[in-house]
């Protein structure tokens, strides 16, 4: 098998990992773990693992001019991403969630566009604005009854978690092409841990851990081991051999495997509203790329 085909499985898992990370992680927030401390307990989890992993990969030594990069990616792609995406799950729904994910996409390639000054035909104009309207439709109009206590301003913050992860993205190529990705994975969350460290330490010792069930200490480790570290590391590996585009391209199949999973256990609804946005939004995206796409197969 082909280092592509391997890197294309490898981004398959991570967007059946994050589907259904969107309903595990609802089951235990907030009334477990308030979302800032699961955060801190998520990131934390993870900078030990990675620094464990670290051990047994190659010995490198990152230049000095590298780590403010490493410090952005930390920033974009550990702190503000988790901690915006947390806390918009904990007030919206698991499927609005996930179809907000899908802009990350047509966020990517706008950031490519500004940074290496890629030239956007009309076509991918009319794909921005058109998932655009999808996403400002999703975030007024697409409130849940069901597991969503303030769906607009979960909403809100899930897109912002989705404009941040694409901005990781396009920061942290540059590093893959430079490095291995065990050498400054764990620099990464190192620095993101320190800045979530001020946003859930108070939360985090609020956990009373005697009263949280088996099931859910199970849940909180599938988060920390497979939502946080092993899709980190896959999706690392996977941008040695794909672009920022195409790797974002699989976010388009969170929405598909977090609906299946939070339907099937009862946990949200479908909406006509929600159905409309998520048609903008997958048009958007599939104009914005769909050359690129092409390109890459």
């Amino acid at each position: 098998m082909s280092k592509r085909n391997l890197a294309l499985i490898a981004a398959t898992i991570v967007s059946i990992i994050y589907g259904v990370t969107f309903t595990i992680a609802k089951d235990v927030m907030p009334k477990y773990v308030e979302p800032f401390g699961f955060i801190t307990i998520r990131v934390g989890g993870s900078v030990i693992l990675f620094w464990l992993v670290s051990v047994f990969g190659p010995k490198e030594k990152i230049a000095l001019g590298d780590f403010p990069r490493i410090i952005a990616a930390a920033f974009f792609g550990v702190a503000l991403n988790m901690l915006s995406f947390f806390k918009g799950l904990s007030y919206t729904s698991p499927i609005m969630g996930a179809v907000l994910m899908v802009t990350t996409p047509m966020i990517v390639l706008v950031l490519s566009a500004f940074l290496i000054k890629e030239r956007m035909k009309k076509r991918k104009v009319f794909g921005i604005l058109l998932g655009l309207a999808g996403t400002i439709t999703l975030i007024l109009y697409g409130k849940s009854m069901v597991n969503a206590p303030n769906a607009t301003l979960g909403n809100l913050l899930v897109f912002t978690n989705a404009f941040s992860y694409g901005i990781y993205l396009v920061i942290v190529k540059k590093l893959m092409d430079k490095y291995n990705a065990f050498t400054f994975v764990k620099w990464i969350y190192t620095f993101g841990f320190i800045m979530v460290l001020p946003f859930g330490w108070n939360e985090f010792q609020e956990v009373q851990w005697a009263i949280v069930p088996i099931d859910i200490l199970w849940k909180i480790g599938f988060v920390v081991v497979f939502s946080t570290f092993i899709t980190y590391l896959f999706n690392l590996l996977s941008m040695r051999e794909l672009n920022p585009t195409t790797i974002a391209v699989f976010v388009y199949l969170q929405p598909f495997f977090a609906t299946i999973f939070a339907i099937g256990l009862g946990k949200d609804e479908l909406s006509w509203i929600k159905l409309l946005s998520a048609l903008l939004i997958f048009v958007g995206v599939y104009l914005v790329t769909q050359k690129k796409v092409s390109r890459e197969q």
